[in-house]
């Protein structure tokens, strides 16, 4: 049985670290992408987040994926869903990507 593609745009397979800011908290935490679009990520991280939930993170984007120098970006996201991998303790985030800001270098 074949699923519908839901997704606007392509994603890349794209391991890079990415910085998150908690919602409603000074905190910030590491995660690890699993792929990137211009509009969504999936990504890794050790706590839970909330379906719906607003965030904002940072990642830099590499050469490879922008065919210029390494660029740091400031993503807004709203959480789409929380997967949480009991076997490996993995929780993996898709988040939609509402808008975004390239940072000085």
């Amino acid at each position: 049985m074949q699923t519908e593609e839901k997704r606007s745009l392509p994603r890349f397979p794209l391991e890079i670290p990415l910085w998150l800011k908690i919602p409603e908290s000074e905190a910030t935490v590491h995660g690890r992408t699993r792929d990137v679009s211009a509009n969504g990520v999936f990504f890794y991280v050790n706590c839970t987040l909330q379906e719906h939930s607003q965030l904002e993170f940072t990642m830099t984007l590499p050469p490879e994926l922008t065919r210029t120098a390494a660029i740091q970006v400031c993503c807004k996201a709203t959480v789409l869903r929380v997967h949480e991998d009991k076997a490996s303790g993995k929780i993996g985030v898709a988040a939609s990507i509402q808008g975004y800001d390239f940072l000085p270098g």
